[in-house]
């Protein structure tokens, strides 16, 4: 196909700076640095300012061909950055483990249309590689594709490692059922090929359809596709459908999804979680017939902190990685987390490996030979769509297995201990002890219990605080997810506007977002103990500090629905504030308690059993076990 310009891409590892100070540093410092600098290196792959024909480079995908060249795809988009304009899939070929990049080439050529969502895959049998794909229609400005949306997945394949492709085939008779016929994703990560079982030999990759019925979107679909001859013919295995609401809701739309194969054989599959109400942005499910079904529907992780992102699994031995940014709401913190137990569970934010913490986007993985993994994700100091850029890294990079955390009690029903981190230790409390913060990385964190979410309920919050910061936020509790759309409660000092202030923020229906929020007249920072207290109920959010309240109307809807969900105390959800000071008696309940019982609370430091959802004495530390 003919190619646009183009300049050769000059490679920018981030480790330069390291490797010329080591120069001047004895030779012991010069071997630790030079095995760093082995551990990890990145640089830019695809970039506008260096392969000039394009205004843009996004949803990159990655695989390892049999030979061992590393294949890096993106789209290049021509006019803009928008999803369905003029869009080429490009790609750039390492025959040297991705220390080096050849020149962009275009494997497929948009001619004016959307052609994108690259899904690529490699049977080993045979080392053809295989590309599915989605066409659209094109538009001149930087809109979205009308639903219903005339996408159509399509497939290309190269025998001779990656150099020149095949003339791509509609696959829409084998793997487009007449209900899927409005957005039609593939990918965009790589597919796999089983290696165990009695499928070994199959191919297979990810897609997420939507129905329409000549009025409205009916329900979203998560599918995956599998091939028993090297790509020959497709078929549709596996698939979750979720309907959708006359008004708009449902429950998920798992979307954007990456499978990884498990040592037994089985298949995880993970996704992006777009707007349904369930909690979270990341949804599961597993497959354990190779594909031909899931064994439960998807199942949404809501303590698994990521934005409403794509991202890429990747089996490494017997751990599993997941590559995504960190931050709850933004895409932003590009990190590596683990998982110890086949998916079941993920290493936290704290506990995950950060690769950058610039604006960070749409990712993928690929093994690099037995001992190394290449990461392709988007980044950029200034936004997640600047460039694409490859990492790669040793395991030996990666953050350990880290053990339990010290806990503190939770003495609610049911509860399991909070977790402990930073060394936040005990301190001469309102009651007994207290717990201190640092202000640098002391926390509690809960773990998620179906409990904690508050929903549309009343609700009653309730802690003593000490402090005497004269600056920055200092978060005090932090109930959901961040930023201005998610679903949220905090309390916390703002010492700088001399206050403290409650805020929270609803979800009502489908799009109807509203924030509300109270705050006192002082910021109390004066080293003393108060106690503050905040009520949902009545129609009124009402916050008390020292028994005086101040009140402003309830605004409708759910505080917990959608977003990742974690409960924290002494630290913002997404790690940007940390609270300096003492934190003593935290109780929350899912009623509104009356003035009575709140006095009570305040006066005995005790509180009415009924609807107590969270209880932290903060009197101890138990040692991790």
């Amino acid at each position: 196909m003919p190619s646009r310009p183009r300049a050769r891409l000059r490679a920018i590892l981030a480790t330069g700076v390291v490797m010329a100070a080591a120069a001047v540093l004895p030779h012991s410092a010069h071997a630790q640095l030079a095995t760093a600098a082995a551990e990890f290196d990145q640089q830019v792959i695809f970039k506008v300012s260096q392969d000039p024909g394009y205004a843009c480079f996004r949803i990159p995908a990655i695989v390892e061909t049999t030979r061992g060249t590393l294949l890096a795809f993106a789209e290049g988009r021509v006019l803009n950055c928008g999803d369905a304009a003029d869009i080429d899939i490009v790609m750039k070929r390492s025959t040297d483990g991705g220390r080096t990049w050849g020149p962009l080439q275009v494997i497929n050529d948009g001619a004016g249309d959307t052609h994108g969502n690259p899904a690529p895959m490699v049977d080993r049998r045979t080392g053809r590689i295989l590309l599915a794909q989605t066409y659209n229609t094109g538009r001149s400005d930087s809109g979205s594709c009308e639903v219903p949306c005339d996408r159509r997945p399509h497939l290309q394949h190269s025998d001779d490692d990656g150099r020149t492709w095949s003339t791509p085939r509609d696959l829409s008779p084998q793997i487009m059922p007449p209900h899927w016929n409005s957005w039609y994703a593939t990918g965009p990560v790589h597919g796999i090929q089983l290696t165990r079982g009695s499928h070994a030999g199959r191919l297979v990759f990810g897609v997420n359809t939507e129905t329409w019925d000549g009025t409205r979107v009916t329900g979203n679909h998560a599918a995956l596709i599998v091939s028993d001859d090297g790509g020959g013919t497709w078929r549709v295995g596996a698939n979750d459908s979720w309907p959708i609401a006359f008004d708009g809701t449902f429950r998920q739309k798992p979307s954007e999804v990456t499978v990884a194969e498990h040592t037994d054989g089985s298949i995880l599959v993970s996704g992006r979680e777009q707007d349904g109400t369930d909690l979270g942005h990341h949804s599961q499910a597993v497959s354990r017939d190779g594909g031909n079904s899931f064994a439960a529907p998807f199942r949404p992780v809501p303590d698994f902190y990521a934005p409403q992102v794509q991202g890429a699994t990747l089996r490494l031995g017997n751990r599993l990685l997941l590559s995504c940014p960190g931050d709850p709401d933004r895409r932003r913190t590009m990190m590596i987390r683990s998982s110890y137990d086949g998916g079941r569970t993920w290493d936290s934010v704290d506990r995950g490996t950060v690769v950058s913490t610039d604006w960070s986007g749409y990712s993928d993985l690929a093994p690099i030979g037995t001992g190394a993994v290449g990461l392709l994700y988007e980044a950029g100091t200034a936004d997640a769509r600047d460039e694409i850029r490859f990492a790669r890294f040793t395991e030996d990079w990666l953050r350990p297995r880290r053990g339990a955390d010290p806990t503190t009690a939770d003495r609610a029903p049911f509860a399991r201990p909070a977790a402990v981190l930073g060394g936040a230790a005990t301190t001469p409390g309102v009651l007994g002890r207290a717990l201190a913060f640092d202000g640098a990385d002391d926390a509690v964190r809960l773990p998620y219990r179906s409990q904690l979410p508050l929903d549309t309920r009343d609700f009653t919050a309730s802690l003593w605080f000490r402090y005497t910061a004269r600056s920055g936020e200092q978060p005090l509790l932090w109930m959901g997810g961040s930023g201005t759309s998610q679903p949220q409660v905090w309390l916390r000092g703002e010492p700088a506007a001399d206050r403290v202030r409650a805020l929270i923020t609803t979800r009502q229906g489908a799009t109807n977002v509203h924030s509300a929020s109270v705050s006192t007249a002082s910021a109390h920072n004066d080293g003393a103990w108060h106690h503050l207290a905040l009520r949902r109920g009545g129609g009124r959010l009402t916050l008390f500090l020292d028994g005086t309240p101040v009140g402003r109307a309830d605004v409708p809807g759910s505080v917990s629905r959608n977003s990742p969900f974690g409960v924290h105390i002494g630290q913002r959800v997404d790690s940007r504030a940390f609270f300096t000071g003492a934190i003593d008696e935290v109780h929350v309940w899912d009623r509104a308690l009356t003035d009575a019982e709140l006095d009570g609370v305040r006066r005995t430091h005790l509180g009415p059993p009924l609807g107590n959802v969270l209880w932290l004495p903060m009197d101890q530390v138990a040692a991790a076990r």
